[in-house]
């Protein structure tokens, strides 16, 4: 039996955008089952444009929450999918894409198709391109093998596996990590290239490089292991002032002993699973 997506977008001020992204989910070769648009305290015409996509498309629903015109990332995009997860009705994966996207018409198809295939398969989806001088090009800002936060896809027992989505910065690192912790596979399928029509991070509020370090801290990283982390993270960037500001953040959250996003096994795991991957390379 075709597995059903559930797909969750939260939208804050998208207008420019929703549109497209609207179109090319509902124009895949194999359709959403349901489509829940978050209206996440918009100023814009996001409303008006949901309301017509509402009344002409049966399997699009849209949710109003009020919160923060701040655009930080982590917390609030996760509390307004978190908010639209009630809604979801007999669907066996479950997807948070960003309100920017446009996604080439065989992305579910194709999704289904590794889910359907592999049944260890936990978590899949394609990768983010820019347009850059009159082309698109695959957007380098992490790991090739990471799955990108803007189009995260779940099988419904891993994403329960894993106790959903964290409502913090680097909730896109943590699922991908406890789903190898719980041994669930992660998969990115480098032939599905979705259009990023905002580039990352564009609108984000400037605490959001603090909040990266802490993330580390946070994660059960180490000192060692958050510095090599914020490094290479600085240097994708090409913004080596921001390894200070990673560093700061770090200490910060350690000073103030913020609270861990994974247990102390999970921590160990993670640390591990790290420190093996870094070795890989030498």
């Amino acid at each position: 039996m075709k597995k059903r997506f559930g797909i969750i977008i939260p939208a804050h001020n998208e207008g420019n955008f929703l549109s497209q992204t609207l179109d090319s989910l509902l124009g895949q070769s194999f359709p959403p089952h349901q489509i829940i648009v978050i209206d996440d305290n918009s100023t814009d015409n996001t409303q008006e444009i949901l309301s017509v996509y509402c009344a002409r498309y049966s399997n699009v629903q849209k949710l109003y929450r009020s919160s923060s015109e701040y655009r930080l990332p982590g917390a609030k995009i996760v509390q307004a999918f978190n908010s639209a997860l009630p809604l979801l009705s007999e669907v066996e994966i479950i997807c948070k894409f960003d309100a920017d996207l446009i996604f080439p018409a065989n992305y579910l198809a194709t999704l289904e198709q590794h889910y359907t295939e592999n049944s260890k398969l936990g978590m899949c989806g394609g990768v983010c391109s820019i347009e850059k001088e009159g082309g698109w090009i695959v957007e380098n800002l992490t790991n090739k093998n990471h799955l990108r936060g803007a189009l995260k896809s779940y099988r419904k027992e891993c994403f329960e596996a894993i106790g959903g989505l964290r409502e913090a910065m680097g909730w896109d690192t943590v699922d991908e990590l406890l789903a190898q912790y719980h041994q669930w596979e992660v998969m990115v399928d480098k032939n599905l290239i979705v259009k990023h029509l905002r580039p990352t991070a564009s609108a984000y509020n400037k605490q959001a490089q603090y909040l990266q370090g802490g993330m580390f801290y946070r994660l059960r990283y180490g000192e060692v292991l958050s510095f090599l982390a914020s490094a290479k993270l600085a240097y994708r960037k090409k913004s080596f002032s921001l390894l200070r500001d990673y560093i700061k953040g770090y200490f910060k959250a350690k000073k103030e002993k913020q609270s861990f996003l994974v247990n102390e096994n999970e921590g160990k795991w993670i640390r591990k699973y790290r420190w093996k991957a870094i070795r890989k390379k030498f």
